[in-house]
């Protein structure tokens, strides 16, 4: 915050200027936007409420997904017993459109990366594995459709704790950027 002194017509008004900074918007990325990215972005916005963070915007899409399909069963059950109504969710197609209008674009395997980063070249440096932004490694998430209800448990478990660490990085990042440009002032 900056504090501003105006002087006009021997009158002086006071005011402090706070600069305003638009929310940073993180899209989740796998194949279909019925479990993984969904599971995802749900369990984000659960975390982010949580920390009553309002600042950070989150939302999924599928780079094969059919417009307005329903999360999986499995998908809104693990969701349900952590808490979580996914029963709203409609799936939405990746445009490259939505890449660009994004802060950060956290995808469920290195070929989603990857493929990403061919749709859209331009925004390379902003396109990670959810994994590896997460700093475990560059593990894929496995695509638990097909499988039973357990699978579904088991990677909104793995999601939970890479989207708990990929925000840790989030903040640590934006910590170093502040104090970047505070040396730089």
């Amino acid at each position: 915050m900056q504090e501003f002194i105006i002087s006009i017509f021997n009158v002086t008004l006071n005011f402090t200027y706070r600069q305003v900074k638009a929310p940073v918007k993180i899209l989740f990325v796998c194949t279909g936007n019925t479990c993984r990215s969904s599971m995802a972005s749900a369990l984000a916005r659960k975390i982010l409420e949580e920390r009553g963070r309002q600042e950070i915007q989150v939302s999924s899409a599928g780079i094969a997904a059919f417009p307005g399909e329903q999360a999986s069963r499995e998908a809104v059950q693990a969701m349900s017993e952590m808490g979580i109504c996914l029963r709203d969710h409609r799936a939405a197609r990746l445009t490259p459109e939505d890449v660009r209008e994004a802060d950060l674009v956290l995808t469920m395997t290195a070929a989603h990366r990857d493929f990403i980063k061919k749709l859209v070249p331009q925004c390379s440096e902003k396109i990670f594995t959810l994994a590896g932004y997460a700093g475990t490694g560059p593990e894929d998430v496995p695509d638990p459709l097909g499988y039973p209800l357990g699978a579904y448990r088991k990677c909104a478990r793995k999601l939970e704790e890479l989207i708990a660490r990929s925000l840790a990085r989030l903040d640590a990042d934006a910590g170093a950027q502040i104090n970047r440009q505070v040396k730089k002032e």
